[in-house]
């Protein structure tokens, strides 16, 4: 199992030690051409977490590509890049520009920030028009407003991804106690921390039984038996978000509490963990865990 942060929750730049305490590294969404984003107010906070209206605010692929991985890649750890965009063709495209730099890992296609006006084709779509542009493993992120989740992740696995990334944040409103106006520039914005935690897990529940490819976990996680649950419901990785922004020191303080957990409960390894949450009738075969646990 490796630990990771939540796109869009770890500046690198500006907080290199976080980012090397992790096992990979995730960028900010990036979009063909640059985006200020939405205008402010884009933070509020809630009784049990926060939301967000960033709006994909970032620098554009060509700078990404020509000032800002030189330096992620002195990080030393590996790296991921999350694309994005208003059309199938838009991620193609980033796809292929980021095809042959070797240090990065993985692409995690952004298919439901729901900040934005979202592509108007379907995340199996994307992710196909994606595959046909790079070797790369894919990662789609997945929002867990739609019916059926378990759907959207087997198409999206049928058209070429290798993993899911679940899940994205999901839209929320915070109204301020003042002024009974909304307190985010676009009224709802992305809803994220410890309140997302039981709907995070139940998609990766189905999604585990639907699917045979990996899964990163995220969605309110805090502390150590938070990542257990993620890799007991089918979790292979997790991230972490909100709680960087309160706690750099989580990565190192999680880890911790992991090990005591699965000690405690007498698994040598999160990975002798995972899945346990299903039933033994639902248990995968051995291929199907082997491929789980590869990114390819």
């Amino acid at each position: 199992m490796r630990l990771l942060n939540a796109s869009g929750c770890l500046d690198a730049l500006t907080a290199p030690g976080v980012a090397q305490s992790l096992d990979a590294f995730v960028t900010k969404t990036v979009t063909p051409l640059p985006r200020e984003g939405n205008a402010p107010t884009r933070i509020a906070e809630t009784e049990a977490g926060m939301l967000n209206t960033i709006g994909l605010a970032n620098p554009g692929i060509e700078r990404l590509v020509d000032t800002v991985l030189p330096v992620l890649r002195t990080l030393g750890v590996p790296l991921w890049v999350s694309v994005g965009g208003f059309a199938a063709a838009e991620y193609a495209e980033l796809c292929q520009v980021l095809d042959d730099h070797s240090s990065i890992e993985a692409l995690e296609l952004n298919v439901s920030c729901p900040n934005v006006d979202e592509a108007p084709e379907s995340a199996a779509e994307i992710v196909r028009n994606a595959r046909s542009a790079t070797r790369k493993p894919l990662f789609a992120k997945l929002s867990p407003a739609v019916p059926d989740i378990a759907e959207v992740a087997r198409a999206a696995e049928a058209a070429g991804a290798n993993g899911l990334s679940l899940v994205n944040t999901i839209r929320g409103l915070a109204i301020d106690e003042r002024t009974l106006r909304p307190k985010l520039s676009r009224a709802a914005g992305g809803y994220s921390g410890p309140a997302l935690k039981p709907i995070a897990l139940a998609a990766v529940h189905a999604c585990y039984s639907a699917t045979q490819i990996p899964i990163v976990g995220m969605g309110g996680i805090v502390c150590g038996r938070d990542v257990l649950e993620f890799v007991a419901a089918g979790a292979t990785h997790v991230a972490l978000g909100t709680v960087l922004f309160t706690d750099p020191d989580a990565p190192a303080r999680i880890r911790g509490e992991l090990a005591a957990e699965l000690a405690a409960r007498g698994f040598a390894s999160a990975d002798d963990a995972r899945g346990v949450a299903h039933d033994s009738g639902s248990t995968l075969s051995g291929h199907a865990q082997d491929m789980r646990a590869t990114v390819r």
